[in-house]
């Protein structure tokens, strides 16, 4: 068997890339049968290569050997929200030896970081060996995508607590619950730089949206007071879940706070399980969520409900 020899990514190389795309959805899909099956044929996987190489600013590297692609590696800018950055997007990646990745990322960061784009974010399926090759090249966990079956328990509602659908008479607490989530993300141990928008802005987006059909907002109250909100809706809503990361006929539950000084009520759980109810009643065949993986409250909450991560977003920042 012959070297494998690394090059940049051309378009020559996106039937063998779809190959590997297939090759590692399928064994995803092992892990995860929720996942969308119709990425395990060659065509459309080629489609998903295809859209990650001709996005604006598009480079990567290939690893070949014997003539046959074993690895590839795309990534491309995503909006100044991120900084100097190049994402690698799900379907960005995939190699035979975990270790070639290693490889290609050595060829494609050098040009990434010409570019000045140091703020580099990949994501990748829970595969141990792919992700251990990423922390070794200086990437950390950042973000986790998750996903879970139908719920089929009953919603556990705590003593004191209630759970309603919110209406236009909620408008200035649900603004409030907005910058909730924010806030806390820029506390430690999270340290996000998000931008928290000013009441009035949430309040202006609530008035306008409060009434939307799409999206099934739900309050919990303590004693008449509301101290939290969530909101469910259908995964196309989401521009975060794309591609071979987006599972078909899926709810998303895309936003959950509680008040800090109303927290330990039982109110987070039981918005989430009245999510995962409204998107069992509308038919939906699983339910996806997504958080940082260093806010602490999130990342044990909604495990706790069932959650499975399937996705990893792995953040590196060159500096010195």
């Amino acid at each position: 068997m012959g070297e494998v020899g690394v090059r940049a990514f051309g378009a020559g190389d996106l039937d063998g890339a779809a190959r590997l795309l297939v090759e590692r959805h399928v064994a995803h899909r092992r892990r995860h049968p929720l996942l969308r099956g119709d990425f395990e044929d060659v065509e459309l996987a080629r489609v998903a290569v295809a859209e990650a190489w001709e996005a604006e600013g598009a480079s990567g590297a290939v690893a070949v050997r014997d003539g046959e692609v074993v690895g590839y590696l795309l990534g491309a800018p995503k909006g100044k929200l991120w900084g100097p950055n190049v994402w690698v997007e799900a379907a960005g990646v995939a190699a035979r030896d975990a270790e070639v990745v290693r490889d290609l990322y050595g060829l494609a960061a050098a040009r990434w970081v010409d570019e000045s784009r140091t703020a580099q974010y990949v994501v990748v399926p829970d595969d141990a060996g792919l992700i251990d090759a990423f922390f070794r090249l200086g990437f950390g966990a950042q973000h986790a995508h998750a996903l879970r079956g139908p719920f089929e328990a009953e919603v556990r509602v705590p003593a004191g607590v209630t759970v309603r659908r919110a209406e236009r008479r909620d408008v200035q607490v649900l603004a409030e619950l907005d910058l909730v989530l924010p806030r806390h993300q820029g506390l430690a141990p999270v340290f996000s730089a998000g931008e928290v928008p000013s009441l009035e802005e949430a309040v202006a987006d609530w008035e306008e949206s409060v009434d939307d059909p799409e999206f099934a907002t739900f309050v919990a109250e303590v004693n008449g007071r509301v101290v939290g909100s969530a909101i469910g809706c259908s995964l196309e809503k989401s521009s975060t879940h794309q591609g071979v990361a987006r599972p078909d006929n899926a709810g998303f539950l895309g936003f959950a706070a509680v008040f800090p000084e109303d927290r330990g009520h039982g109110a987070g759980r039981v918005l989430g399980e009245t999510v995962l109810k409204w998107c069992a009643d509308a038919g939906y065949d699983s339910v996806v969520t997504d958080w940082r993986v260093t806010n602490l409250l999130s990342s044990r909450t909604w495990p706790r409900l069932g959650f499975v991560p399937t996705f990893q977003r792995l953040h590196r920042l060159i500096g010195y």
